[in-house]
């Protein structure tokens, strides 16, 4: 199963709506700590309804740490710095997409250490799509070509 991974969300509402599109796609979500916001299901249960539940939800305590349970598996980072297109990546089962945080993506050193990275190509005058957009868009060509 494909994997989404947020880098240290920023935005509540927005991992809601992912943890929407993760839990009605059966693509398990990953969150890196630590994010923005407190994560607490019992104060956000308007914000995540009933999704959370249906959700295959891990948190990781760091960056570190996720890569110590990412051993041997493809990371693939969606970036803005990218001129790879994700439409002609080949996706396969067990890959992890990663998503950085709303307003400062991922670290220089994430860059250097990820060998995937892609991009959606847009306008040239258009700054960034909203990561939950983004997840949708990269996610659902990952699924169609790993027919899921």
């Amino acid at each position: 199963m494909i994997n989404i991974a947020l880098y240290q969300p920023d935005i509540a509402q927005n991992t809601a709506a992912i943890i929407r599109i993760c839990s009605c796609l059966g693509i398990n979500l990953e969150i890196i700590k630590p994010c923005g916001y407190f994560f607490d299901k019992k104060k956000l249960d308007r914000i995540y309804l009933d999704y959370l539940e249906n959700c295959n939800l891990k948190f990781y305590e760091s960056y570190e740490n996720f890569l110590e349970n990412k051993k041997n598996m493809r990371l693939i980072l969606l970036t803005t710095k990218s001129t790879k297109n994700y439409s002609t990546f080949s996706y396969y089962k067990n890959d992890t997409l990663i998503f950085g945080r709303e307003s400062s993506g991922v670290p220089k050193i994430i860059h250097e250490t990820i060998e995937n990275k892609l991009t959606i190509p847009m306008k040239n005058n258009a700054r960034s799509l909203n990561i939950t957009s983004s997840v949708a868009i990269v996610a659902s060509e990952a699924l169609r070509q790993i027919n899921l």
